[in-house]
């Protein structure tokens, strides 16, 4: 049986679950937060900087969740079309799972590590965190959601569930506690209330509940 080494609140391991659920393959949740100190051992030596999520099939073990994703088309197809058989609409799959881990989720990220670094240098609570890495994060935020408004309103729709899917879910997730999504992006806005309705992402959403309030940021009251 396959086994993935993640943890229910992260928006990587959301992404390698979503395609696990939606095409109901069989597989063994390792849960970093579950206290067994094997799971955070296995992770620190496979992954080369120590990070989840991996994916253990047998004798093999893929890391990356974009990768987890790619080999799952491949070993573990099923009713969700993971990657386009198109090769032109595979590239473009591609392009947009680029676009949402490395201009939403990391612009994300970067908001929530600047609270991580206040935490580190001991300060938490006495003041907040760096001001200029929490703008720049949400100005990376804000570009990137008007570019995804005007790609979405000039291609036909993202397809449900896909590695697109498996990327914007959590992406969108996360990065509109931290930067609402403006009114002015209403594409935008449609595909993460789209996104979150799928089954396999409501059951990311709602098995992460438990740990809202270890967002750094704060968690809204919604969702």
């Amino acid at each position: 049986m396959l086994a993935l080494y993640g943890h229910p609140f992260s928006s990587y391991t959301w992404k390698a679950l979503i395609p696990l659920y939606a095409n109901e393959t069989a597989f063994e949740f390792r849960d970093l937060g579950s206290g067994n100190p094997d799971f955070g051992a296995f992770v620190a030596a496979e992954h080369p900087a120590g990070k989840f999520p991996i994916l253990v099939d047998g004798e093999t073990t893929i890391v990356e969740a974009t990768a987890i994703i790619e080999y799952l088309a491949v070993h573990q197809p099923g009713p969700a079309p993971l990657i386009p058989e198109n090769p032109a609409d595979a590239v473009t799959a591609r392009m947009l799972d680029r676009v949402f881990d490395n201009y939403v989720m990391a612009s994300m990220n970067r908001v929530v590590a600047a609270h991580f670094v206040e935490r580190d240098n001991g300060m938490s609570g006495l003041r907040d965190p760096d001001p200029d890495e929490v703008s720049k994060g949400k100005a990376g935020l804000l570009r990137a959601y008007r570019w995804l408004e005007d790609w979405l309103s000039a291609n036909p729709p993202v397809p449900h569930v896909s590695l697109v899917t498996c990327a914007a879910a959590p992406s969108l997730f996360y990065a509109d506690w931290v930067e609402p999504i403006p009114t002015d992006c209403p594409r935008l806005v449609s595909l993460r209330a789209e996104l979150l309705a799928l089954p396999a992402v409501a059951r990311c959403v709602e098995d992460a509940r438990p740990y809202r309030s270890y967002f750094p940021p704060g968690a809204p009251d919604r969702d």
